[in-house]
């Protein structure tokens, strides 16, 4: 069964009104997940977080292909290839994970016992993971909604996480993905030295990527409505990289406005580690709680090349 509405956002409250219900003569036994939460790797999800939530989370990986070889995201040494690759100049590629690969997943989580998946992934105008996944819900005897973040990186990771939360819990599908669908008020904001990794992948136009040659301007990349764009031009890489400072600041500032809270705020990098650090010092007085900071996944950093350092405020 494939995606339904958009269900209320009340999740969060049956969370805490569940955690309040122990009675004075101690805690309950504890709550059997009636729902899995199904996502894919460009989730970003660290190793810690799989590990934690490995009762109700699985993660497909996403295939890369480069100089002709397949590697699978975790496996195969991915990593050292793709690095390789990029330094070499080969061709580099990424797929979505076949429907039957999805559709398999699902039955083994049913025949486990859940009463239903809630498989959440990649923005659908990047990537054709959420149509595989539709695609293998149509094929299982089971509910399975699928939710396409519009996002990717540790922006759609905060939705898996958040709906990992609602499912351990023992909140029902609707409410699962309700969690989930949360994700999409996230922002990412990117940077790159070069944008050609992006157009030789198809995620921006021509137009998009010579303007990022031009004159030395360096474009500070978004997502919007699920589509990479430009959001702001600067002159250089480091007033790039400071202007995304500011943009992640006055965007931690409105969600906390918004919501009584400091937000959670991630930073991936990919041969940028050391910038990587100095936004997480820069950040953390606006984080919720200890900025995130993971390396860009093979399947992502396929399409945007060493030195992209990107926040994700959430």
């Amino acid at each position: 069964m494939a995606t339904r509405g958009r269900p209320g956002r009340g999740w969060l409250d049956r969370i805490r009104r569940r955690a309040s219900s122990e009675t004075a003569d101690g805690p309950q036994p504890p709550i059997r997940p009636r729902v899995a939460v199904v996502t894919d790797s460009a989730a970003s999800l660290r190793a810690s977080d799989i590990e934690r939530w490995a009762s109700v989370v699985r993660v497909v990986p996403m295939p890369v292909m480069i100089d002709g070889q397949i590697f699978t995201e975790g496996h195969d040494d991915a990593a050292a290839a793709l690095a390789h690759g990029l330094a070499a100049a080969v061709r580099i590629s990424t797929s979505r994970p076949a429907p039957g690969v999805f559709a398999r997943c699902y039955r083994d989580l049913l025949a486990e016992g859940f009463e239903a998946v809630v498989s959440i992934h990649l923005s659908g105008e990047l990537s054709g993971t959420a149509e595989a996944a539709r695609a293998a819900a149509r094929e299982v005897d089971g509910e399975v909604r699928v939710v396409d973040t519009r996002t990717v990186g540790m922006a759609e990771g905060f939705a898996v996480l958040d709906a990992a939360e609602a499912a351990s819990s023992g909140l029902a599908a609707e409410e699962v993905e309700a969690a989930a669908r949360r994700g999409e008020a996230g922002m990412i904001n990117f940077v790159l030295p070069t944008l050609e990794q992006l157009r030789r992948g198809g995620r921006i136009t021509l137009a998009a990527s010579v303007l990022g040659t031009l004159l030395s301007v360096k474009p500070i990349l978004t997502l919007n409505h699920g589509r990479i764009e430009i959001r702001e031009k600067a002159r250089s890489t480091s007033r790039a990289v400071d202007r995304l400072v500011e943009l992640s600041r006055q965007r931690a500032l409105e969600c906390e406005r918004e919501t009584g809270r400091k937000p959670r705020v991630a930073i991936h990098s990919y041969g940028s580690g050391e910038v990587g650090q100095e936004l997480a010092h820069e950040l953390a007085a606006f984080a919720r709680e200890e900025v995130v900071l993971v390396d860009l996944p093979a399947v992502l950093a396929a399409h945007t090349g060493a030195g992209v350092v990107a926040v994700v405020v959430r």
